[in-house]
Order: C-alpha cells, then structure tokens, then sequence
C-alpha cells in the first residue's frame, strides 16, 4: 500500500537511480521535472483524500456484508438546522453522529447535551476549524483539538475520543497530534456535497444511489438542503432494508475518553 514513508523511500531511490544514469547516459532535463511533479500529485492525492491511509490510517466505512449504514454530521451545533435534524432522527428512532467545532458549543450547550441525551455520538471537529488548519504545527492542531475535548465535557460530561479531520486533510503534523492525543480518525465512504449541492432533488439522487453494506455517509448542520432531504433520504434507506447504527456501534469503535 502507497504511504508517505513508502512514497518517500521509492522516490528516493528513483532518484538516486536517475542522477546514476546522468553519469553514463545523457538523462532528458525534462526527467527533473516530471518526478517531483508526480511526487507532489502523490501528495496532494494523500492529504485531500482522507481515505487514502496516506499519513494514518482513517476508518472510513465497516468491512461488512450486512444491510447496514451510519450517519454522520459535521460543523454543528447550530441553532435551527440541528434542532430539526435532531427531531427528524427521533422521529425515525435513528441515532447519529455529530462531529462538532468546540467554538459553536458555548451558545448551543442545551441543543449538544439534547444530542447526547438522545443517543447520538458527540465527535471531535476541533475547537476552532480553522481554514489553515491543516498549515498548524502538531502542537498548535492538539492544543485545539484538546480545546474542543474541554469544551464538550463541560456539557455531557465526556471526552470525545473519536476526531474527523476538518475538510477531510490529513498530514504528518495532524498525524503526530491524533497520535499524542490518543484519538481514533473517523472519515466517510459517501460524501455528501450538501454545502455545494443547493438543489435537493440532485442531493437526494446523489446519496441514495451511494447506498451500501457499511458505507459511512457526510452531511453538514449547516446545510438547509440536507435538513430538507434527510427524511426522504432515512425512507429510501430503510426501504431498501438497511439498518441506521451509530456509527461507533457500526465501526464497533470507543466513543469517548
């Protein structure tokens, strides 16, 4: 399996290789060019693609055949749409999973502990998900993570143990801060688009037709689109025979601290 210390290992030798090669042959310029040109597609390909296991590995879906899926939502609380989302799950008897930023719970701590206390999972979205956060040193993203911990213990009395990186980035200094902090990165097998996708018909056919035996599925509080499918989505899914498991119970993960 492609890895950063494996691709740091191979390009290496490709280029001791080439610069060998340059003594008995005349080696094209362009040769210089197109290795760390691939290295750096590699690259993006690793931080960008949180399934890629590039840097760690991040359990994206179950290894199952069963009729199973989980729901995730990331960037709450917010005050209206994770309300609604939150009667639509107790509506259907559904439990969720909600990766949360730490800043957002000062002023909606009764709609987090509502979560909590309605069987949903409280996961770790850092305190501030900030745009650079991924151009943070491994101290700086652990203080914050560490924050969002604090944050959320405050209210349900529990220390989330599961993280979902912010924009799904992954990199050797937000490794060496999951590492530190002893948490457990969660990604998704099916991402939404909900904060692009405006339309609900097109969101609607989009996730629906990504539905399968252990597959993890990303949504957004902050999206009206999703709050406006997510019943339809919950019927199709249980329509077609599938079960709704939190996703720590899918994943047969540790919760919390």
């Amino acid at each position: 399996m492609l890895n950063f210390r494996n691709m740091n290992m191979l390009f290496i030798s490709l280029l001791l290789l080439i610069v060998a090669a340059e003594i008995v042959y005349d080696v094209p310029y362009y040769v210089y060019i197109v290795l760390p040109g691939v290295y750096l597609l590699l690259l993006s390909y690793g931080c960008y693609y949180v399934g890629s296991n590039f840097f760690i590995p991040v359990i994206c879906s179950a290894q199952t055949g069963k009729k199973v899926i989980a729901l995730s939502f990331d960037d709450g609380p917010t005050t209206e749409n994770t309300l609604q989302i939150l009667q639509i799950l107790k509506d259907v008897n559904a439990e969720a999973a909600f990766f949360c930023i730490g800043s957002r719970i000062a002023q909606n701590k009764a709609i987090l502990k509502q979560a909590y206390d309605e069987g949903h999972l409280i996961g770790n979205h850092t305190f501030s998900h900030h745009f650079w956060f991924d151009m943070f040193s491994a101290k700086k993203m652990l203080a914050d993570m560490q924050m969002m911990d604090e944050a959320t213990n405050s209210v349900i009395g529990k220390m989330p143990k599961l993280f979902r990186p912010p924009y799904g980035v992954t990199n050797p200094n937000l490794k060496k801060a999951i590492i530190k902090g002893n948490y457990i990165p969660v990604g998704w097998s099916m991402r939404s688009m909900d904060t692009v996708i405006k339309d609900e018909k097109k969101l609607l056919n989009k996730v629906i037709s990504k539905i399968k035996p252990g597959a993890v599925f990303l949504f957004h509080d902050t999206s009206d689109a999703t709050v406006a499918v997510l019943p339809a989505i919950i019927k199709h899914i249980k329509a077609s025979g599938y079960e709704i498991l939190r996703l720590d119970k899918m994943l047969n993960l540790q919760a919390y601290a």
